[in-house]
């Protein structure tokens, strides 16, 4: 391990955490494994300290053991400690941690939807954070509450706070925990992929709001990210880990400049830059063939016009139609296929919403083809057969899968809803699904709760593939993934699109990722697609504003550059 983040560090005597030791095992029917084997750090006030590394590396249960959040039944601190200044976490009273957490200690956590209570408003649960751990009182709580909302640049504040999770898209979501986090102004902030379902726009604000509470509070923060661009422009400090050890560590041009392991050298390898396709027309991978142009007059595999979804279009209970503007509003485009068109813009922005609305998951007006089947006001039978030609890779992994089926189940059951394979079969069908999205054949026998959040999204796209479909909607299908599985999943779905000649309607807020996958690329701001083209002209010479903004907002995997510190 590098120097800079040993025991004997001469910043361990000011720091504001210290991690020393530490080892966590898992509880598994044949006995502990060691997942976290002895890491030591130390972080000093308003000091950035960036975890990287792959999915199932272990920065996510490193962040659960220092909030002593780690479930009970599975995960148990072996050896170490965690002190907070000079106060050992792990042999707090339970009831002396609660004020620990969310007080002096916070967390944003990966997946808003599994951390958010769905049967409390947004208001009473940023309320709660805010009542308990500042003391306030009355009016002045939901005042509060307003103003942090506004601070990470949540619209009509009043209104939202009214509203419960499901009504948010993911990045709203993400963007309430973030304001819970920040609401109590705390030491130390642990934050596990906050911008992962955040747009480019909002993500830039969100990390310049945590500069801010860095510089103004001298808080310290443990970002944990796969985002290398997000690592460049925050961290001063870069851990590397790798299987549950840190294999380097130094600072954050140290790392970028002057890798001095293997593996970090791939991970760099692996970031997505943007522009690193510019001036070309298509995507491609490195081992593709050239595939001849589509013949005169073949059909699009999905044709959408003047499609309108509007969620205030029915009457509510004083049968009064709601203003609010719909969220989408006359989106039209084709995907021919072996085609992809990319559409982005920031959350709420309309993607998902149109995403559901072409698979009808939602209602909507206009016009949807599938295969040249239209499907506005088809029947759940007579949808059954598009539903095998169009499938659907969601934003949120967790919630996509059902925590009481093993992960074969889940991959199987679209074989079983359908009727294709005897049980060997789809056992080997799913043995190979798995290998084909980085993951072991084993894994078919674990439930959902024991893999980790990338993990977790690389089941889910297995699952969407079992059915060979001709059209999948993407909707934010590679955020939870670090960079070289992420390459790895992309490559993946490029194969397939070559050799099966899907569609796809790739939604996601990351241009570089946009631009590698992308023949076309939509644009869409509050509701409406303000540009859209081929992605050579719209990526290297955007007509409109908005999308120079989101073009500029990118983060630039290179700390001289992000973030200039000489």
């Amino acid at each position: 391990m590098s120097d800079d983040l040993r025991s004997g560090d001469s910043r361990r005597q000011d720091a504001v955490l210290t991690v020393e030791n530490l080892s966590v095992d898992a509880l598994t029917p044949q006995g502990a494994r060691r997942v976290i084997d002895g890491i030591s750090f130390a972080l000093a006030p308003g000091e950035t300290l960036c975890l990287a590394g792959e999915s199932g590396s272990g920065k996510s249960v490193t962040a659960l053991s220092i909030m002593r959040l780690l479930p009970r039944s599975s995960l148990r601190i072996a050896g170490g400690d965690i002190r907070l200044e000079r106060q050992s976490l792990p042999r707090l009273p339970e009831r002396a941690m609660r004020d620990v957490r969310g007080g002096e200690i916070a967390m944003i956590f990966q997946e808003p939807m599994t951390s958010l209570n769905p049967v409390h408003s947004i208001g009473a649960q940023l309320t709660e954070a805010i009542r308990i751990h500042q003391g306030a009182e009355g009016s002045s709580i939901e005042k509060r509450a307003r103003d942090m909302l506004d601070v990470v640049h949540i619209g009509d504040p009043a209104r939202r706070i009214k509203q419960y999770p499901h009504e948010l898209s993911g990045g709203m979501r993400q963007r309430v925990m973030i304001a819970m986090a920040l609401s109590c102004r705390p030491k130390v902030l642990l934050a596990d992929e906050p911008t992962t379902a955040l747009d480019v726009t909002v993500q830039a604000q969100i990390l310049k709001l945590m500069r801010e509470l860095k510089r103004e509070f001298g808080t310290a923060i443990i970002l944990i990210t796969h985002d290398m661009g997000v690592v460049a422009e925050m961290a001063d400090r870069v851990a590397v880990m790798r299987d549950g050890r840190i294999v380097e560590a130094g600072s954050v041009l140290d790392i970028f400049e002057r890798p001095q392991a293997d593996y970090t050298r791939e991970l760099l390898a692996a970031v997505p830059r943007l522009g690193a396709f510019a001036g070309t027309d298509a995507p491609t991978r490195v081992t593709a063939t050239a595939r001849p142009p589509l013949p005169n007059g073949v059909a699009p595999v999905l044709s959408v016009k003047n499609l309108i979804v509007d969620y205030g279009a029915s009457s509510n209970l004083f049968r009064r139609r709601t203003l609010e503007a719909p969220a989408v509003q006359d989106v039209s485009f084709d995907i021919m296929p072996g085609h992809t068109l990319g559409l982005v813009g920031e959350s709420g922005s309309g993607k998902s919403t149109a995403g559901k609305a072409v698979l009808g998951l939602v209602p909507f007006t206009g016009s949807v083809t599938i295969g040249g089947t239209s499907i506005q006001g088809l029947s759940a039978s007579a949808m059954r057969p598009v539903r095998r030609a169009a499938q659907m890779i969601f934003q949120d992994p967790y919630a996509s899968l059902d925590p009481r089926m093993t992960v074969g189940a889940a991959i199987a059951e679209p074989l079983v809803i359908h009727g294709i394979g005897s049980k060997g079969d789809r056992r080997e069908r799913v043995a190979s699904l798995l290998a084909h999205v980085g993951l072991e054949a084993d894994h078919a026998l674990r439930y959902p709760h024991e893999f980790s959040g990338g993990q977790r999204q690389r089941i889910c796209i297995a699952r969407a593939l079992a059915l060979e479909p001709k059209l999948i909607v993407a909707d934010e299908s590679v955020a939870a993934l670090d960079v070289s599985v992420r390459a790895r999943v992309l490559d993946l779905m490029l194969e397939l699109q070559e050799t099966l000649g899907l569609a796809y309607l790739f939604i996601s807020h990351d241009m570089a990722v946009v631009e590698r996958m992308s023949h076309d690329v939509a644009v869409m701001r509050a509701g409406r697609i303000v540009e859209a083209g081929p992605r050579r002209s719209v990526l290297s010479s955007p007509r409109e504003t908005y999308t120079r903004e989101l073009i500029a907002a990118v983060p630039i995997p290179d700390p001289r550059v992000a973030n200039p510190r000489e």
